[in-house]
């Protein structure tokens, strides 16, 4: 659906300026669009190997247990049907403290390991078969870890909101980092909204799985 607005939005803005008379300037920021959009994908990209390194090395050295004993209260409160010491278990708290430090393309792989493993299905597998589309599980229905984990990767608090200081320094800003106490604060109320919602919820269906 988004594939289809953005062009329908970008078609609009070409014809409108062409009918305007303003041929030069549509073309110039084409151009331009072009030159900044390659500038930021290789600034990102760098700051995503690097962290996902990071990522690499705290699993490696034993640093992700470490984080993932340490959020077993959290665990237990948010997935009471998850077991601890899982497959699914382990992946989702890789997940969840990536996001926390603001490496959200660092923590998509483990966010995906995690609902095949909640779903039984693999979510390649999935795609093929919805035409590359979104994953359709197929006489399936998502269960309560699926959706909260799924709703605390939207609404997901961040401490340092890395990919955002990002954007800031690419682009010109005095202070890239001014941005961490209002993304803190913002995630944080974003999170327990989260929570209560998805608690809510829960109580509401009282079942093992809700349909999506």
């Amino acid at each position: 659906m988004l594939d289809y607005l953005w062009t329908v939005m970008l078609a609009v803005g070409v014809l409108w300026g062409l009918f305007n008379g303003r041929a030069d300037e549509v073309t110039q920021g084409v151009l331009s669009g072009a030159k900044d959009a390659v500038t930021l994908g290789i600034t990102m990209l760098g700051i995503m190997s690097a962290w996902t390194g990071v990522m690499k090395i705290a699993e490696r050295s034993g640093l992700i247990n470490g984080i993932s004993e340490k959020m077993s209260p959290f665990m237990r409160f948010m997935f009471p049907d998850v077991k601890k010491n899982t497959p699914a278990y382990n992946y989702m708290c890789t997940n969840i403290a990536a996001n926390v430090l603001g490496l959200g393309w660092a923590a998509t792989p483990a966010g995906l390991k995690a609902m095949e493993e909640l779903s039984g299905t693999d979510v390649s597998e999935a795609e093929g078969r919805s035409g590359g589309g979104p994953a359709s599980f197929k006489g399936k229905a998502a269960s309560n870890a699926m959706c909260t984990f799924l709703i605390l990767n939207i609404s997901s608090l961040q401490l340092i909101p890395v990919n955002i200081i990002a954007y800031r320094s690419q682009y010109g800003s005095v202070e890239p980092a001014g941005i961490i106490l209002p993304a803190i604060a913002a995630t944080l109320v974003s999170t327990l909204t989260a929570v209560l919602f998805c608690k809510i919820m829960m109580r509401r269906t009282g079942k093992a799985s809700v349909t999506p």
